[in-house]
């Protein structure tokens, strides 16, 4: 069951993404990176649609939908034409409004399109023989969902120095012996790191290692806020704050700051990091969208989640074996096992005969 709930009338800001020429809907396009109306084929840039008055004085109403079997939420403008929850595939179209504290600072537009997408699912699965055939029925390629996902971007500095235990291995051979030496020095490496744009997703909702697995995203690209880009696409708001999204933040630091150090200790053939202080300081954050298409496909009360990176097209995701389907390609091929070998054997008599 979908709870639907009325919110008021819309504030006079709201962008209502309407044609200034036809009043027709008005969607964003990542191919050409400007929007262009589907009824009249007129085209506009983001200054015209600056300098054109969307914002009218409008009385309206938008609906909030509640998936009760997941509990997302997501605002639904007047061209939002998903109406599916791409986390539990229940019907509904999630998301509140982007203002106040959740007015977003910049965002990163699509790049690529539905259909780029879908393409790249298609070859994602390609050669799969035992993945299961609801991946490749149309109606749920169909679903594939652009959503633009909450993240902050963090800008930090770190020093500090780390201690690795490094070992250099011999072995060689001497009468019947065999000899190993293994001689154990100790280094240490410091130094001062600058880190810019670590990304944590800001959404509770989304897998974060299927969010990293599709990065990095080009973060040359950030645009500064425009409610325009969110036209034919869902978005979703931070239910995790600067606060606590920072944590994240400073363990990537970290880590990425032993790594770096232990990157200048060479000549060794193991290393292991036995101690470490690091101090991370000057956190400055970002509140911003960034572009993925999802497809979730439920399989055996299971949901895989298919994510691309909505920029660049890198698409990650499982895809689970159809048991079935194992089953009978194990019994075929053990069958023309079968048959080869007894005809092998039919063979080599009819030859042994032939002999005697």
């Amino acid at each position: 069951m979908i709870q639907c709930c009325k919110v008021g009338e819309i504030m006079n800001n709201t962008l209502d993404h309407k044609c200034p020429k036809c009043d027709a809907v008005l969607k964003f396009n990542p191919e050409s990176q400007n929007w262009k109306c589907e009824y009249c084929r007129s085209k506009f840039n983001l200054e015209d649609l600056n300098t054109i008055e969307l914002n009218k004085e409008v009385s309206s109403e938008i609906d909030v939908y509640t998936c009760q079997n997941c509990g997302a939420e997501i605002l639904a403008d007047a061209n939002t034409s998903a109406t599916f929850c791409i986390y539990c595939k229940n019907t509904a179209i999630l998301k509140n409004k982007l203002e106040g504290a959740f007015n977003p600072d910049y965002l990163i537009p699509f790049k690529t399109t539905k259909e780029d997408a879908i393409k790249a699912f298609k070859k994602h699965c390609k050669g799969k023989w035992l993945m299961p055939k609801a991946f490749n029925m149309k109606k749920n390629i169909k679903e594939i969902s652009g959503i633009y996902v909450p993240f902050w971007l963090y800008n930090l500095d770190s020093t500090g120095e780390i201690e690795v235990k490094c070992e250099k291995i011999s072995e060689w051979k001497s009468g019947d012996y065999n000899y190993k030496k293994i001689d154990t020095y100790k280094a240490i490496r410091g130094g001062n790191i600058s880190f810019e744009n670590i990304p944590v997703d800001g959404s509770k909702k989304f897998e974060n290692d299927i969010l990293n697995s599709i990065e990095p995203y080009n973060y040359e690209e950030l645009k500064g806020f425009n409610y325009s880009y969110l036209s034919g696409f869902l978005s979703e708001k931070y239910d995790l704050n600067e606060e606590e999204s920072v944590i994240d933040a400073n363990t990537r630091a970290r880590n990425s700051f032993i790594e770096e150090m232990k990157s200048d200790i060479t000549g060794y053939d193991s290393k292991t990091l036995s101690d470490n202080s690091i101090n991370i300081y000057n956190s400055k954050s970002s509140y911003v969208l960034l572009p993925v298409w999802f497809l979730n496909i439920k399989y055996k009360d299971k949901m895989y989640t298919f994510a691309m990176n909505g920029q660049t097209g890198k698409i990650v995701g499982n895809i689970p074996v159809d048991i079935k389907k194992a089953i009978f390609i194990w019994i075929g091929l053990f069958l023309i096992i079968f048959i080869f070998m007894l005809l092998l054997n039919i063979f080599s008599l009819i030859i042994l005969r032939g002999k005697l």
